[in-house]
């Protein structure tokens, strides 16, 4: 198991359009949460869809590349890795986050088949 690596591959929905926020020396964070529906029959048989919402950072030229695709409802496709970060709230309370760092991002399209009538 020694080839595992931290990666994470995603389809989903963009909740808004993207927070950028810059800082010195030209570097920049981009942040946008993304919905991923889950479909599923439940014990009464019954379809039920469940949504899982998870946080993508993009940083730099990803921002910047990030920027022109993403729209809020954008279907995008992401390659990236798992990052935890731990901070303190102006409370003094100690709180731990799960990001996803993008590395790869693109707008899915989808094609319609043209259906022939008789």
């Amino acid at each position: 198991m020694s080839n595992l690596k931290n990666s994470v591959h995603l389809t989903g929905f963009a909740g808004s359009d993207l927070l950028v926020t810059p800082y010195e020396n030209n570097k920049k964070v981009a942040r946008v949460s993304v919905a991923i529906n889950e479909y599923y029959r439940n014990k009464n048989g019954e379809e039920s869809k469940q949504t899982q919402w998870f946080n993508l950072v993009f940083w730099n030229a990803k921002a910047d590349e990030a920027v022109k695709v993403i729209k809020k409802g954008a279907e995008i496709a992401i390659v990236g890795k798992l990052a935890s970060q731990t901070y303190t709230t102006k409370e003094g309370l100690k709180r731990y986050a799960t990001e996803i760092v993008v590395n790869e991002v693109s707008l899915v399209t989808r094609t319609v088949e043209a259906v022939a009538e008789d």
